[in-house]
C-alpha cells in the first residue's frame, strides 16, 4: 500500500471566542518522520483531531491522500494513530483491548499478538492495562496505531512517560517504520526529545504556522556559538561589549552567539584575558525552538 501524503489547508478552528488554530497550511511527505512542534496549547492535538476526522475545522481541509480521512472506505486502515494513553478500559488486557479494535480495521488475533511483541508488551499482554505504568500505556496506543500496518502514522506525544531506554527504543522504531516508506508524523512540546529522530519539523504557536522546514534547515537558523570559562568575567563582558558580540551566562560560563572559538581566543589573548575554557558548540535547536515559538506569543 503507497503511503499517503498528509496535508492541512489554511485550517482554521474556533471554539467560541477561541481560535486554536489560524490559517495552518503544511504537508507531511511519506519515507520521513516529521516533528510536529509547538509549546502546550498551541493547537497541535486539535490539528491532529481534525485531520482524523474527530473535530470538523472551521475553516480550510484536513486531508490524507488528498481525501479527508472519513471518505476513504476503511480509514483506520490507512492511517494509525495513538492521541492518548489513557482511552484504555482498567479491566482489560492488553490483548483485549486489541482484540477490541481488531475487527474496525479487518485484522485477527495472531496480528494483535504480533504488534504486542512489535511494541515489546509481548509478557505483559495477558495482564490488565489498569496495571500498566504510563510508558507500558504509551507502546499500547502505539501497537494499537500498527493494528492494520497502515501507511501513515499520527502519533501524539508518543515519548512521554517512557524511560530513557524506551525512549532510544522509539526513536529506532520510528526510524525503521519511516525507512519502511511510512508517513510518521510526531508531535511534542519539546524539540529535544525529538531532534535525534525526526527528519523535519512544523513549528507551531498559538495555533499558527511559524517554521516549517528540515531539521537540517532549522539546525541552520541556530548558527554557532562559543562556550567561554574565564577567572574574569567581567573582563569577558567587557571584551564582548567592545565588540559588539551577544554573550549571556550558561552553565558556569558564558555563551557567545555567532562567533567562532578561534575569534574569541585571539581577541582575549589580544586582551591579556586568562581562559580556562573556549569551545566552538554546535547548533542549539532547543534555543531556536524557544526563540521561534516565543515570538509568536
Amino acid at each position: 500500500m503507497d503511503a499517503a501524503v498528509l496535508a492541512v489547508e489554511a485550517l482554521g478552528k474556533s471554539f467560541g471566542p477561541v481560535r486554536a488554530v489560524d490559517d495552518l497550511t503544511f504537508e507531511v511527505h511519506p519515507g520521513r518522520v516529521t516533528g510536529f512542534l509547538g509549546p502546550n496549547g498551541s493547537g497541535k492535538t486539535t490539528t491532529l483531531r481534525m485531520l482524523l476526522g474527530l473535530v470538523r475545522p472551521t475553516d480550510g481541509r484536513a486531508l490524507v491522500g488528498g481525501r479527508p480521512y472519513g471518505d476513504h472506505p476503511v480509514p483506520g486502515a490507512l492511517v494509525g494513530a495513538a492521541l492518548e494513553a489513557t482511552g484504555f478500559h482498567p479491566g482489560r488486557t492488553g490483548l483485549g483491548h486489541l482484540t477490541a479494535y481488531a475487527p474496525q480495521v479487518g485484522v485477527d488475533r495472531a496480528r494483535c499478538r504480533e504488534v504486542l511483541e512489535l511494541v515489546g508488551l509481548g509478557p505483559a499482554g495477558d495482564r490488565k492495562v489498569g496495571g500498566y505504568s504510563l510508558g507500558m500505556r504509551q507502546r499500547l496506543g502505539l501497537a494499537t496505531a500498527l493494528l492494520a500496518d497502515p501507511p501513515a502514522l499520527l502519533l501524539d506525544e508518543p515519548a512521554n512517560g517512557l524511560d530513557p531506554e524506551g525512549i532510544v527504543w522509539l526513536r529506532g522504531f520510528l526510524r525503521h517504520l519511516a525507512a519502511e516508506g511510512r508517513t510518521v508524523l510526531v508531535s511534542s512540546h519539546v524539540l529535544a526529545e525529538v531532534q535525534h529522530t525526526v527528519d523535519d519539523v512544523v513549528v507551531i504557536a498559538k495555533g499558527r504556522l511559524v517554521h516549517a522546514s528540515s531539521l537540517a534547515e532549522l539546525a541552520a537558523l541556530a548558527g554557532v556559538s562559543t562556550y567561554v570559562e574565564t577567572p574574569d568575567p567581567a573582563g569577558l563582558a567587557a571584551l564582548c561589549a567592545q565588540r559588539g558580540w551577544v554573550a549571556a551566562p550558561r552553565d558556569r560560563g558564558t555563551q557567545v552567539d555567532d562567533v567562532d572559538a578561534a575569534t574569541v581566543g585571539a581577541a582575549a589573548h589580544a586582551a591579556g584575558l586568562e581562559l580556562h575554557q573556549l569551545t566552538t558548540r554546535g547548533a542549539d535547536l532547543e534555543d531556536v525552538f524557544l526563540r521561534l515559538t516565543g515570538a509568536a506569543s
